[in-house]
This record gives C-alpha cells, structure tokens and sequence, in this order.
C-alpha cells in the first residue's frame, strides 16, 4: 500500500519531532531530513505542516528555540526539548506502542478469522 499525502495521523507528527529533537537540538530543515532518512524515505513533512507544528510546541513549552549558525555557516532557528517536552515524548512513545500494539492484534485477529 502506498503512503498518500496526508497520510501521517494527526498528533503523530508531534509525537516524532520530540523524539528526533530527544537526539539533540536540530533545525526544521535537519528535522524533516531525518524524518525522511529514518522512515526510509517514507515520510515526506511538508514546511506548512512541520512550522506550525513547531511554533505550537514551543508556545506550549515542549520545545525551545535559539538562533545560531548551521554546519553551512547560515543563521537557522534551532529548537531543542525542555524537560516538559522530555516528559512529553516518553508519555507520547508510551501512548504510541500502546495504541499500534493494539492495532496490530485487532488486525492479527481478524486476519485468523476472529
């Protein structure tokens, strides 16, 4: 089955910014890149997406922001996890596991003709 467009579950891609961001402080651009780089080039996140995205979690105090220059010697905005956005991210895998394990056993389940 292809990945279409839109196809990322809304709060999912909070979910995986704070857990590339639990690596060390990134840009937007370095954010979307692992993103791809990890889901094996599955996970395409859209500017219009991940920015909002992250203003809202900064504005939530998940994430920090500090400008400063990137491995190209340009000035990028760098957001980094707080302590409430560490908590936030363990509490999000927690949820995550949680609800695709159940997902997998309904699927399981019903492909043994349950």
């Amino acid at each position: 089955m292809a990945v279409r467009k839109g196809d990322l579950l809304q709060g999912t891609l909070d979910l995986l910014v704070l857990n590339v961001l639990g690596a060390g402080p990134n840009h937007g651009y370095g954010i979307a890149t692992r993103l791809h780089q990890l889901s094996d080039d599955v996970l395409h996140v859209e500017e219009g997406s991940l920015y909002p995205a992250l203003y809202r979690m900064e504005e939530q105090g998940l994430i920090e922001a500090e400008w400063r220059p990137t491995e190209n010697n340009r000035t990028a905005k760098f957001y980094a996890l707080t302590r409430k956005g560490r908590r936030t991210a363990q509490a999000e895998r927690d949820g995550w596991r949680r609800l695709s394990g159940a997902v997998g056993r309904v699927l399981r389940a019903l492909e043994q003709g349950a």
